[in-house]
């Protein structure tokens, strides 16, 4: 195989069990369905001498959105084709849009809001659910769920699933970001923690860290994260971690939100 499709979850794994000489006739690995993790493709790299590039897609899209491609170089010409951090140009015939997700109000470039898409690859709607369609199509335009940020040169950047934001005391909060941010202090690889959050009386959501990090690795996170480069707001409070005993994935190799959620629903629901 010279090309290869997964996600930044199932990448993982390859790095820790495969060997360079398995993945030798690669040219090209694309991820998709989760954000690919900078930590994640640079290990891929270093291991198997092929940087993945990301993409983008949803089901409701059939399912190709965006994607990242090489750059190519020739005498006095150069097309840049991948921006690392983002999910690449759209595919032909489609049109990208970013709207307030309070007001629905369109945002200009390189501010981030609710991504929009619209093309001949949209779905008519779901089927016999005329009310859940209503809510995703408006005008052509399908609501993907997803914040982001357009470029000038048509560079997508997603910053993180609308669903795994947290609004607490009126500001939106990232969990990708968090992760990311936690995963670098204790320089790992591999997804050891997720995010999740749970209703709070006072700000009205409060952070839960779902982990598998062994006590001397928590200790030196807590430890780390009031010198990171998080905002207070974004620090998960010290009582807020959580051993488990694996991260929750899906089939298809992305982690499972939904379960994680519960997850933390279930052991900090009823916290102070």
């Amino acid at each position: 195989g010279t090309l290869m499709v997964g996600t930044s979850t199932l990448l993982q794994g390859f790095i820790r069990r495969c060997t360079p000489e398995q993945f030798k006739t690669l040219d090209f690995v694309v991820t998709g369905a989760e954000k690919l993790a900078p930590r994640v493709r640079l290990a891929f790299k270093d291991r198997f001498g092929v940087e993945p590039l990301e993409g983008y897609g949803t089901t409701e899209c059939a399912p190709g959105v965006a994607v990242n491609i090489p750059d190519r170089v020739s005498p006095g010409f150069c097309y840049l084709g991948t921006r690392h951090g983002t999910i690449g140009r759209l595919l032909p015939s489609q049109s990208a849009k970013v709207t307030d997700p309070d007001t629905g109000k369109e945002l200009p470039m390189g501010e981030a809001g609710l991504l929009h898409i619209k093309g001949p690859n949209i779905m008519q709607g779901y089927l016999n659910q005329p009310e859940k369609t209503s809510e995703v199509l408006v005008d052509g335009w399908y609501a993907t769920g997803d914040i982001a940020s357009l470029s000038e040169d048509g560079f997508i950047t997603i910053t993180d699933r609308l669903s795994r934001f947290s609004k607490i005391a009126g500001e939106m909060v990232p969990h990708n970001k968090i992760e990311e941010v936690m995963h670098s202090l204790l320089e790992l690889t591999e997804q050891a923690l997720v995010v999740a959050s749970v209703p709070d009386e006072k700000k009205g959501e409060r952070l839960v860290v779902l982990h598998v990090l062994e006590n001397g690795q928590l200790e030196e996170l807590q430890r780390k994260l009031g010198d990171s480069e998080l905002p207070n707001l974004w620090i998960p409070r010290a009582n807020a971690f959580y051993k488990i005993d694996e991260i929750p994935v899906l089939a298809t190799g992305k982690m499972d939100i939904k379960a994680a959620k519960e997850m933390a629903s279930s052991l900090a629901g009823g916290d102070a």
